[in-house]
């Protein structure tokens, strides 16, 4: 196929006024203005994590570059860095994705591709009404309902067109909504303590085995040449995902991804997203924000119901069955799935089969949208 025909779709996005110009923090000198940006993610980055937030390296520094960015700033986050930190994740996506949950799939595939495909129906049927409502612009609705796969529908979301800055927006408004209650359910049904746990996991130093450590580095070198060549969306993330996937399932390679590591790549993505935010975008965000929250909780009533039904017709444990279909964050999900005593595999491959199929349906079902929002702008 021609590369052409992988090209954004034209989405009108005249809902949200231009960038704002810079204000008093542009008149800092550059290298103070990156030190501060620092230091603030750090401090609220720590202070996320301290009280068990889930992704609170990447909430931490978006919402540092907010702050930062609505001051005005004259700072950016170049592409080299960027598109390196995109392969990042996609490597650590690929290490989630075993041969134990492919075999757990496997065995019950019609189960996990029906449930699959109610939520992702119900996301889509619920981002299309309010692209339609015109509660975002364009098709920012449509990638900020997907479920469970927050930072690549960023990453997708701007590659085809959308606004990133209003899908992370979205995207980690629910991962909380959906985080905090699945911990709720974890602690009082079980007795575990998720964000204990959390904490307790971490270890940022580890010894490095470059067997392992060597190929992850060589991927995000991977990323930064593909992003050399925009005219494949979202490319420095999807390619060496996909390749890193075909090597880790056959046995290839397995990655080393310390947790300083990952910390870069969030705060990357995170600078990236926060630095595009200006007092008008949060405007919007702001007067939006009635109708983001009211479509959280109308799909994770739906989940919830999808769970309830598990329980009932097939015996799944509730919370087994609630963190299997929760629409949250893969990465959270799976740390309070393994503080508790649920069937982990049955949760983990119903969130991998759900995150891979939202990556396959994203791009062609945000397409259509924009031509029909198009078509009746």
């Amino acid at each position: 196929m021609h590369p052409a025909s992988f090209a954004a779709p034209r989405v009108r996005d005249d809902a949200l006024p231009p960038v704002e110009t810079p204000g008093a923090v542009s008149r800092t000198p550059v290298p103070l203005q990156w030190l501060a940006l620092l230091a603030l993610s750090i401090l609220i980055g720590s202070l996320l994590e301290l009280v068990g937030m889930p992704a609170a390296m990447l909430l931490g520094p978006m919402i540092a570059a907010i702050v930062i960015a609505v001051f005005g700033t004259t700072i950016a986050v170049p592409k080299a860095p960027y598109h390196g930190a995109q392969a990042a994740i996609g490597c650590l996506v690929a290490s989630s994705i075993t041969l134990e949950i492919l075999a757990t799939f496997l065995r019950d595939w019609p189960l996990y591709v029906g449930v699959v495909l109610a939520v992702v129906t119900a996301s889509g049927v619920l981002g299309a009404l309010m692209s339609r409502w015109h509660v975002l612009p364009g098709t920012t609705a449509v990638w900020g309902s997907w479920p469970g796969a927050a930072t690549a529908m960023m990453v997708m979301a701007e590659a085809f067109g959308a606004d990133a800055r209003l899908v992370g927006f979205m995207q980690y408004l629910r991962v909380i909504f959906v985080a905090f209650a699945a911990a709720l359910m974890a602690r009082f049904w079980t007795g575990s303590d998720a964000a204990a746990y959390a904490g307790a996991a971490i270890v940022w130093f580890p010894a490095l085995d470059w067997s392992h450590f060597g190929p992850a580095l060589g991927f995000v070198g991977l990323g930064i040449l593909v992003g050399r060549f925009p005219k494949v969306p979202a490319g420095p993330f999807l390619l060496p995902m996909a390749i890193a996937v075909a090597l880790t399932l056959g046995g290839v390679v397995q990655f080393q991804l310390p947790e300083w590591f990952l910390v870069l790549g969030y705060g990357i993505l995170g600078w990236k997203i926060g630095l595009g935010f200006t007092r008008a975008v949060l405007a919007h965000a702001w007067r939006a924000l009635p109708k983001i929250v009211g479509s959280i909780v109308l799909l994770m009533a739906f989940c919830g119901g999808i769970a309830a039904l598990l329980h009932v017709w097939l015996g799944i444990d509730p919370v087994t069955a609630y963190l299997a279909t929760s629409p949250g964050g893969m990465d959270s999900i799976a740390i309070i799935a393994a503080s508790t005593d649920v069937d982990l595999p049955f949760v983990m491959a119903l969130q991998t089969v759900r995150f891979v199929i939202v990556l396959v349906a994203g791009p062609p079902i945000a397409r259509l949208v924009a031509s029909r929002i198009g078509a009746r702008d």
